[in-house]
């Protein structure tokens, strides 16, 4: 009997599945050349995929672990932050309570060797030294450590931990009475990071909330219904989801939230998606609050999580999101047609919509109306604000794109604070100090600037130099005040000159 035969008498019927193992079966077989197997059947998985929706996709078992590590809240690892600078490992924050932070390991301290493998000049990824620098829990790493100022190299002795990895990126009174939160995804530990965030600010005399979800893509469904819960009074619906083989589910507030009455205010833009529409929609149908910024990216499905034998991942589409009023939260797409879905935001752009309200164009046929106070909202992809806030596309010009790009700002900012990290602290020892009272020295910018040159980064013109300056003079401001102290800091500085975080000031002043 031949080989062909042999593989009809194992296919047995004329099954789709039948015939998609008989194909498997020839190529591995009969191809030729010798095949992977794996990566065979993986391509086979891939192109099923692709003719589907945007968001149906499949992961490798190491994409599975990368994806999954900042939804569950925790890795395995010696608790550092950390950045590249000429092939060096700098430290620019040890995790609060950490192993590293036990040991003694500080800001501004270089990892030059793991387990006497040297790291510093040998051009070794950034992926690479995460992987020695990671490891199971209680297991031991030898670092070698040059610290400024220390003639002599260190040693220290690390036993990796959990490290915590937090979704909620900031927690400050923004302005009197008014707290902020930004929330950078739903993981698992956000409802109750959210919680903590909620009752700090209650003790420092919340009254109204501005939540910030721009940028933010999402995460998992309960994490969304949960932080809605903490705002809406019980038996509110949050969401529903419902697929051509999956029933209507209904999520809704169980009640005991701890801002239930305050004001409340959403921050969205273009690019916070799924979970954060979720929250959004939510709290619009039943207007609860106001949303502010700019139209959502409209990631309306719901993805069940195929686990595979070998630890890969089928993340498959079974479902839709609606909110409260009954909208799609989903925007239109062609099945197999993943450039056009990819290029929706430069799309956006070209059309003006991101400039402009009288740019976007709602059909009749999706209009809704909110709960409570009857008013008319639309489906068809993403939630509108009820405040359009323009893009400004004269703040961040071509050349502060560029020299971002190249990771010039972020390099010479390491290095300034690098040398005068001790000066800093001493001259600025409280946070409100440095926000009053710093400015980035004219040096730095010059800097940022003669490097830029040197790679053939310059401005069209001196223009658009004066346009890049504030900006960027912004910019290190904020990333000297997170290497000093947190990404909370961070954002207490940048969002000074959001156009989206300042119009929600303005309305809340009105």
């Amino acid at each position: 009997m031949t080989a062909s035969a042999q593989l009809r008498v194992k296919a047995g019927n004329d099954s789709p599945l039948r015939k998609l193992q008989i194909a498997e079966l020839a190529v591995n077989g009969l191809y030729v050349d010798s095949v992977d197997e794996n990566k065979l059947v993986e391509d086979a998985i891939r192109g099923m995929l692709e003719k589907l929706d945007p968001h149906s996709t499949y992961s490798t078992p190491k994409e599975v672990k990368e994806m999954n590590e900042p939804l569950q809240g925790n890795f395995e690892g010696i608790g550092v932050q950390f950045n590249m600078v000429e092939d060096t490992l700098l430290v620019i924050q040890t995790v609060s309570g950490g192993p590293s932070e036990k040991m003694g390991i500080l800001a501004g301290d270089r990892i030059v060797s793991v387990n006497d493998t040297a790291i510093a000049g040998v051009k070794m990824s950034k992926e690479e030294i995460m992987k020695r620098l990671r490891g199971p829990k209680g297991t031991k790493v030898l670092l070698g450590i040059v610290r400024p100022g220390i003639r002599d190299r260190l040693s220290f002795t690390i036993t990796r931990d959990k490290i915590p990895v937090h979704s909620i990126d900031a927690t400050y009174m923004i302005r009197p009475g008014v707290g902020y939160i930004r929330i950078g995804n739903f993981g698992a530990t956000t409802p109750n990071e959210f919680h903590e965030s909620l009752k700090k600010l209650q003790a420092e005399g919340m009254e109204t909330l501005v939540l910030d979800l721009q940028e933010n893509g999402g995460g998992y469904l309960q994490a969304a219904v949960e932080v809605a819960n903490e705002l809406l009074e019980r038996g509110s619906l949050i969401v529903y989801t419902e697929g051509r083989r999956v029933d209507r589910n209904e999520y809704a507030a169980r009640g005991g939230g701890l801002f239930r009455e305050g004001k409340v205010i959403v921050l969205v833009d273009s690019y916070t998606a799924s979970a954060a529409e979720i929250v959004s929609g939510a709290i619009q149908d039943h207007d609860r609050g106001i949303i502010v910024g700019r139209r959502t990216f409209g990631k309306g499905l719901v993805q069940r999580p195929i686990d595979l034998p070998d630890g890969s991942m089928i993340r498959l589409t079974i479902a839709h999101y609606y909110t409260p009023a009954g909208r799609c939260i989903q925007k239109p797409y062609e099945k197999g047609k993943q450039k056009d879905y990819a290029e929706d935001m430069l799309a956006r752009l070209k059309s003006g919509e991101l400039m402009s309200a009288d740019s976007v164009h709602f059909n009749d046929s999706l209009k809704y109306y909110t709960l409570r106070e009857h008013r008319v909202v639309y489906g068809g992809g993403g939630i509108m604000p009820d405040e359009f806030v323009p893009l400004d596309t004269t703040k961040y010009t071509r050349f502060h794109r560029e020299l971002a790009a190249k990771s010039i700002l972020i390099n010479q900012n390491l290095r300034y604070v690098d040398s005068y990290r001790k000066q800093l602290k001493q001259q600025y020892p409280t946070f409100a100090d440095f926000q009053a009272n710093y400015t980035v020295p004219k040096k730095v910018i010059d800097g940022i600037i003669a490097e830029g040159k040197k790679q053939k980064i310059t401005p069209k013109d001196d223009a658009e130099l004066q346009r890049t300056l504030p900006y960027l003079s912004q910019q290190l401001k904020a990333l000297v005040a997170r290497d000093l102290w947190s990404m909370n800091e961070y954002f207490a500085v940048m969002n000074e000159q959001s156009d989206i975080v300042q119009r929600a000031l303005q309305l809340i002043e009105k």
